[in-house]
């Protein structure tokens, strides 16, 4: 059962997600690379893609945590709390690179977040094999989405490259994770809806 209390403390981590500044206490990847002379095409490509990172880091911050609340298991809670975790250091290295590429933060992060979490506590309500089973699928997506990016990234640029390999490396961890805790594979016209919002999300964060 959820009560205020848990309540109140989503709305604050939702307020420190989209409007405090991200906190890390891992070393940025790439933080000893030296910052390569990008042409201004090369520059709006990456913090435009970065901008892409970003938002999708702010969805996962609102879906782990509406998937929190509403999780049964503590296993299972305890699993998606430590990949949201991880989801706020992606968010503190998309924000600095973005910041160092002078590029913005989507202006549609609010309503980007709003949604996720509504999705993730709606994922949670149906029991933990599902809403673990979302989380693997979510993860396995952005694997995907961020492969695509290091074929599109500048190849010079070498410190977002770090960046966006390592928060591959951290997704694919949690999607085996969810499902060693047991994730459920979700039924292939929820995977093809999930796509489909994904590319609305992005196509739009890219250019706003």
């Amino acid at each position: 059962m959820i009560n205020i209390d848990q309540l109140i403390v989503g709305f604050d981590k939702g307020l420190r997600t989209l409007f405090a500044p991200a906190q890390t206490l891992r070393r940025v990847p790439g933080d000893a690379i030296l910052d390569a002379a990008l042409d201004d095409k090369s520059r709006q490509t990456s913090a435009a893609l970065m901008r892409v990172n970003h938002t999708g880091e702010v969805c996962a911050q609102a879906l782990y945590q509406g998937q929190a609340l509403t999780a049964r298991e503590p296993s299972a809670k305890q699993a998606l709390e430590h990949a949201a975790q991880e989801e706020t250091e992606h968010l503190a290295w998309t924000e600095r690179r973005i910041a160092e590429l002078g590029g913005s933060k989507s202006v549609l992060n609010p309503l980007f977040y709003a949604g996720s979490f509504a999705m993730g506590a709606a994922s949670g309500l149906l029991g933990d094999k599902w809403n673990l089973g979302f989380l693997a699928e979510t993860e396995r997506q952005v694997v995907r989405h961020l492969d695509g990016h290091l074929e599109r990234l500048p190849a010079e640029d070498e410190k977002s490259r770090a960046i966006v390999e390592q928060m591959r490396d951290d997704e694919a961890r949690h999607a085996t994770s969810a499902i060693s805790h047991g994730g459920a594979e979700l039924p292939a016209p929820v995977k093809a809806g999930m796509k489909v919002s994904s590319k609305v999300m992005t196509e739009t964060a890219y250019w706003l």
